[in-house]
């Protein structure tokens, strides 16, 4: 079923004892992270936070260097800020040492209580996140896209029309409608005066972040030149009450929208969407190929157009449903420093200029909930959706390249960093035009690692591909190494954004193929008879 809202699925989550409530105060200072971060460690359960209540949040930091390895953190043993003196930051001074020896302070003594409760991890398992997509199990809709792209052409009249029939069916609700009547997401407007992103709880998720950071946004925005929508999730620093910045690298759709208003001379109108039906999460993330729109991929998905309205004082279509609207706009020429964040490579990502939002107004439903995640060392909550990416596309990458059998993304290698891939072999060096394949697939090429394994190989058994790598790949033979772009948050590569790859042949080795001389072995296997011969004895051995 598609959810009519956010809260709609929270109540789902709970009808099936996937949610806890949590009453007892907790901050959004570190506080939310810490209790999250131990419960998805532990496959635990979705958390919604009702009692929120905490200092009023350091807006930026004191020093963003405190991210870099060898630097002091901002924060001393008991939480509170350390305030730079002379000597902070420089290695030897006393006040470099940590512990005690600098000031410490409070962010601010004022305790604020926050009108919005906090949902969390609410993705953070196969189960949530298949719920989440309105099925039992995420792989049914990579079956339904599997079905759409079979390229046979029918034979016979009843068999097209059948075809058509079930196409019509699919694609009925793909188009975004027009809501009617006051959205839900507009029954309380925050305007001028009135606005202020410090009401709302967004998380500081991490000691040297650079301040809060909105988690889980759907940034909303429209090309200058054709007005196609785009919508992403990039994060988002709360900077002061009426500015935040936002994190568009230089590979993603927003920032060449912005570079295109900005050879306009025109600012870039941003809304960004927090809450409604989750699937729009899980569109947001999706690597969908160029033209396909978000929102109607999302109205595949939960088999149900996706109804929007138009923002109160900038001309782009949020979803109705949405819990929160922050409206503003960009302008291109801009830059403020944001960051330090921990961030889902593990480590923190570095303090760098990013453009700035200015909020013209925040929309919200009454009693409004905040959708927030977090992220850092794997598993996180990211990992489950990334899982679905990768298993609902995967017959998108197949349409591309059919030889490839399965494909598994590591959660502990952040997805983007490693590869193991299953192929149906047909010749000598086959192994090598696939990873040059994978290098040119849209977010693939990002991947830094690329295994390629034979199609009896269970790439999601982590056991058994270390067995295959062991077995099947010399380094000095079966590598491939390359250049190119990589993930603007990696920071071990050569430069930013920009670096090595390399992939290695995991496959058995044909004669001749890159001057592999030698008879090669076969794996061992147990023959079928003796196999079903011992199956009927098992139950005999009381083993």
């Amino acid at each position: 079923m598609a959810y009519r809202d956010f809260q709609q699925f929270i109540e789902h989550l709970e009808s099936k004892g996937e949610l806890k409530r949590i009453k007892a105060p907790v901050s959004p200072i570190l506080e939310v992270t810490e209790i999250a971060d131990r419960v998805m460690k532990k496959a635990g359960p979705a958390l919604l936070f009702e009692n929120v209540v905490g200092n009023v949040p350091r807006l930026g930091s004191p020093n963003p260097k405190s991210a870099v390895q060898g630097h002091p953190s901002i924060l001393d043993g008991s939480g509170g800020v350390r305030t730079p003196g002379t000597g902070y930051g420089v290695p030897g001074h006393p006040e470099s040492k940590g512990g005690n020896e600098a000031t410490i302070a409070q962010t601010n003594s004022q305790v604020r209580t926050y009108d919005f409760p906090i949902a969390i991890n609410t993705m953070g398992s196969r189960k949530r996140m298949s719920m989440a997509l309105s099925c039992e199990d995420f792989e049914e809709h990579a079956e339904r896209i599997e079905s759409l792209l079979k390229p046979e052409i029918p034979e016979r009249k009843l068999e097209a029309l059948k075809k058509g029939f079930a196409l019509l069916g699919e694609l009925k609700n793909v188009p975004t409608k027009d809501a009617k009547g006051t959205a839900l997401c507009q029954q309380v407007v925050w305007k001028g005066d009135e606005i202020d992103l410090t009401k709302l709880p967004v998380l500081t998720c991490w000691p040297e972040d650079g301040g809060p950071f909105v988690t889980l946004p759907l940034v909303f925005t429209h090309d200058p030149n054709t007005g196609k929508r785009n919508v992403g999730m990039y994060r988002v620093q709360i900077h002061d009450e009426k500015t935040c910045g936002i994190h568009w690298q230089m590979h993603k759709t927003g920032m060449r929208q912005m570079e295109d208003a900005g050879e306009k001379r025109k600012n870039l109108e941003v809304c960004i969407c927090l809450g409604g039906d989750p699937v729009y999460n899980f569109a947001a993330i999706s690597p969908l190929p160029p033209g396909i729109d978000e929102m109607n991929f999302a109205g595949f998905i939960r088999r149900e157009s996706v109804k929007t309205v138009k923002a109160k004082t900038v001309d782009v279509e949020v979803p109705a449903d949405c819990e929160i609207v922050i409206e503003g706009y960009v302008d291109p020429t801009e830059r403020r420093l944001e960051g330090p964040f921990g961030d889902h490579t593990g480590y923190y990502s570095l303090a760098d200029q990013f453009p700035v939002i200015h909020v013209t107004a925040i929309t919200m439903r009454e009693k409004a909930v905040y959708p927030a995640t977090i992220v850092g060392v794997p598993p996180m909550e990211d990992g489950w959706m990334g899982k679905a990416v990768e298993r609902i596309f995967l017959p998108m990458i197949r349409l591309t390249v059919p030889e490839i059998v399965d494909m598994n993304l590591p959660v502990e290698a952040t997805f983007h960093n490693m590869a193991f891939v299953s192929v149906k072999k047909k010749y000598p060096g086959h192994a090598y035009k696939i990873m040059n394949a994978i290098w040119g697939l849209g977010g693939l090429a990002f991947t830094k690692f690329v295994f390629i394994f034979d199609e009896d190989t269970n790439v999601q058994d982590i056991g058994e591909v270390l067995f295959r790598i062991g077995a099947n790949c010399d380094p000095g033979r079966d590598t491939l190494h390359t250049r190119g772009p990589v993930d603007q948050l990696d920071h071990a590569s050569v430069q930013v954004g920009f670096g090595g790859k390399v992939g290695f042949d995991c496959t058995h080795k044909w004669p001749g193929e890159n001057g592999f001389t030698r008879d090669y072995p076969k794996l061992i296997r147990m023959s079928d008879g003796v196999k079903a011969k011992i199956d009927a004895l098992w139950p005999q051995l009381g083993l």
